[in-house]
């Protein structure tokens, strides 16, 4: 079954297929699903980029998408995740996207369901169509990953982005640091440095800023937005400090003048909003791989 959970589920063969599906809808290519396919969106987590951008890419590939409001359905009466997905797969859904406050919620599905699941983000663990989009969007403007310096600054440890990109800008030969609060940096992630921000900036090809985030810290309070930006925003002065040729990306939804500046969210370094037009391509690559071998799968079972 062609679920995809985390980066981990991929090898750079899978990414740089993703990738190249991507390219070739974002040249204007178009595939449609074989036969009539249903698709369901479970979002338990607020989102604008990840649930529109799947549902925008679900539809130019020609699925039928079920509607599901988290919030009027049998969960309120007490009813699973597991019981939950069981059913749409019961009723004849052919692939689910679901985000979850729950880390690594997909683990008590993966046994029994049949249908795909795409994860479109898990608590603080993995992210990876975001990881994807932003790999993406980076191949198109460096063309290659080996050797480039990707800096990532802000909230470290409970960002599934952080996470999800550290493993595959590593594993395609990036060299990963990360900035920030040093309070906010995981010291398991070995894969990637941590570095003072200007320092981290300086050296930098791709700066990519994070959000903080406050829903996963408990109503605690470190900074105030002021005091934020000064120390460990991408201010007026330290895009100064960035290399001719690097760029800027942040996955949203940005907290101007915060962890950037306004005057800097669309300037001519930003990527932010090329990320968000990508998003769509990588996930009608992803769906498209999904629905590919949830096919190859059926016919295999028939021939059996």
């Amino acid at each position: 079954m062609c679920h995809l959970l985390t980066m981990s589920d991929l090898t750079n063969e899978d990414i740089n297929e993703i990738l190249q599906d991507a390219e070739w809808f974002w040249k204007g290519n178009t595939w449609t699903t074989p036969q009539k396919m249903y698709s369901v969106n479970l979002f338990f987590e607020p989102s604008t980029r990840t649930k529109c951008s799947f549902e925008m890419a679900e539809r130019k590939l020609g699925m039928e998408i079920i509607p599901f409001e988290t919030n009027t359905s049998s969960l309120h009466k007490g009813e699973t995740l597991y019981d939950t997905v069981k059913t749409l797969e019961a009723i004849g859904v052919d692939l689910a996207v679901i985000r979850h406050n729950q880390d690594h919620y997909y683990r008590e599905l993966i046994p029994n369901i049949r249908i795909p699941i795409i994860n479109g983000g898990d608590g603080c663990g993995q992210h990876p169509t975001q990881s994807l989009l932003d790999l993406f969007t980076i191949k198109q403007e460096f063309g290659t990953f080996k050797g480039l310096n990707i800096t990532i600054i802000g909230d470290i440890s409970h960002s599934r982005v952080a996470r999800s990109n550290m493993e595959a800008l590593t594993k395609l030969g990036a060299n990963v640091t990360f900035s920030g609060p040093p309070e906010w940096f995981d010291h398991s992630f070995s894969l990637g440095n941590y570095a003072p921000i200007n320092q981290a900036i300086e050296h930098a090809d791709v700066v990519m800023l994070l959000r903080i985030q406050h829903e996963r810290h408990q109503g605690k309070s470190f900074y105030s937005a002021e005091q934020y930006h000064d120390q460990y925003g991408l201010t007026l002065e330290r895009v100064n400090r960035m290399k001719n040729g690097s760029i800027i990306m942040h996955p949203a939804p940005i907290n101007r003048n915060v962890e950037i500046a306004d005057e800097l969210v669309e300037c001519k370094k930003s990527r932010i909003f090329k990320q968000m037009e990508n998003g769509v391509y990588i996930r009608m690559a992803v769906l498209k791989r999904a629905v590919e071998h949830s096919l190859r799968g059926c016919l295999h079972e028939l021939h059996n």
